[in-house]
């Protein structure tokens, strides 16, 4: 447990968390894998799926690191599910020069942020009942993520701000672009 609870992050892609919800899509239950950016809560990554497998947590971790510009030396925090421990999840950790840590067994308070995003997901935007198919809770899920979550819903960690609003103030005052 490297991150050890230490939340508060000075700087975009210093330190990700990741983890697996599920949603209900009709006749089944669907997966979605998230990676969030710990300095401002910024969704910067995610996938959905059938299978709660490891090429789940692959596949949000590979549009997390394309989608910010191949980072590395990011820490990549997540819990001790089986996608996160899987050989081929922490050799594409590898691969991208990113340091792995992980909750204490059965301590969900050690990834709190995650689990704080997707209640928010469950009780402000996804109906009880859940979607109709799988394409419609893709779609859905996407844009309150990238759009909705990301550009808009204020967050207390950012001063009310919505964490990519928060980040491009980051930018502007480091003068970083």
């Amino acid at each position: 447990n490297r991150l050890n609870r230490e939340f508060n992050v000075s700087s975009p892609d210093q330190v990700w968390c990741g983890d697996i919800t599920y949603i209900w899509t009709g006749r089944k239950w669907a997966y979605l894998a998230v990676v969030l950016d710990l300095c401002t809560r910024r969704v910067v990554g995610w996938a959905m799926s059938h299978q709660p497998d490891a090429n789940l947590a692959v596949k949000a971790l590979d549009r997390a690191y394309e989608q910010r510009g191949r980072p590395s030396n990011v820490l990549f925090h997540s819990d001790q599910g089986s996608q996160y421990v899987a050989t081929k999840f922490r050799q594409k950790l590898w691969r991208y020069r990113m340091t792995q840590s992980m909750s204490r067994r059965g301590n969900c308070w050690d990834n709190a942020p995650m689990e704080r995003l997707f209640r928010s997901l469950k009780t402000e935007w996804v109906l009880g009942t859940g979607y109709d198919s799988f394409k419609e809770a893709e779609r859905d899920i996407s844009y309150y993520l990238m759009d909705y979550y990301n550009w808009q819903r204020p967050h207390s960690n950012n001063g009310m701000m919505a964490p990519a609003v928060a980040e491009e103030k980051l930018y502007l005052l480091s003068g970083i672009s």
